[in-house]
């Protein structure tokens, strides 16, 4: 991580525009803060990746809230916009990101096209989204965090420059209900993991915000009573007995995230700018 940052900031001078892919789920948690502390004021375009696998409304208002952030910056350096892609419209995001880019950098003076650095934490779709920009597999593509390994320089075919960095996190995540939202969507390798307690946090939020899916998914005719009693029941239709009735808590944890993290339960966001 600090060879990743040490990369990241002695790249940043040259660029242009920062792009810095968050997880539409939970871009709050994902947003890095030392991506702010070292952009600066270079302007930034906040693509909320995975937004077919969250909560369609719910990202409408993060769209909001990142353009009403980035609008008190005013114009020039520093401006901040925010769109929303899938992995299903490859066209459409080159497209937007294209556009969106040229219309807050500011290429730097002997260059007709910008320079832009793209960041964010690991295994939150930022190398899917080198892959779409650049028509081409640059980025290895996995279900693990840090899969990229080092910086690479990518020329696309709209003459923009892209530099591609590893995801990084930040030494301290200050936030406890932050830190299980990013456990929870995988940003935090699973081996780093108490899956069971991640698991019981993401099984009580989607009880709070969700019920109607919990219910559609599991074929439950009414609602556990908390994360303990959806955990026992996800094991027993899950295949998480084991022998004497018992129920395999760590199984019907990880088929519970798995679920989760692969949008089989529905469209899901962890956070909301409403949120207190």
């Amino acid at each position: 991580m600090n060879k990743a940052r040490r990369l990241m900031e002695e790249a940043m001078p040259a660029q242009d525009v920062v792009i810095e892919v968050l997880d539409a789920r939970m871009p709050l948690a994902s947003e890095n803060p030392v991506v702010t502390e070292l952009r600066g004021r270079k302007p930034c375009v906040k693509v909320l990746s995975k937004s077919d696998l969250a909560d369609p409304e719910i990202t409408q208002l993060w769209l909001r809230y990142f353009e009403e952030q980035g609008a008190t910056r005013g114009e020039g350096s520093g401006r901040v916009v925010a769109i929303a892609i899938t992995t299903e419209k490859a066209a459409e995001t080159r497209k937007r990101i294209a556009e969106v880019c040229s219309k807050v950098a500011v290429p730097t003076r002997g260059r007709k096209t910008a320079r832009a650095m793209i960041v964010g934490i690991p295994n939150v779709g930022k190398s899917t989204l080198v892959n779409t920009l650049a028509k081409r597999k640059i980025a290895n593509v996995g279900d693990e965090p840090a899969v990229t390994k080092g910086q690479q320089v990518v020329l696309l075919e709209n003459g923009m420059t892209l530099s591609d960095n590893p995801g990084i996190m930040w030494p301290k995540i200050e936030d406890p209900l932050g830190g299980l939202r990013l456990a929870f969507g995988g940003a935090i390798p699973d081996a780093a993991l108490d899956y069971e307690n991640v698991a019981m946090f993401g099984a009580q939020l989607l009880l709070d915000t969700y019920p109607e899916l919990i219910l559609q998914r599991y074929k439950l005719k009414e609602l556990p009573a908390d994360a303990d009693a959806l955990l026992d029941e996800i094991g027993r239709k899950r295949g998480g007995l084991r022998a004497g009735g018992k129920i395999d808590r760590h199984k019907a944890a990880d088929v519970f995230i798995h679920e989760f993290r692969t949008g089989a339960i529905g469209r899901i966001s962890l956070e909301s700018p409403d949120d207190p």
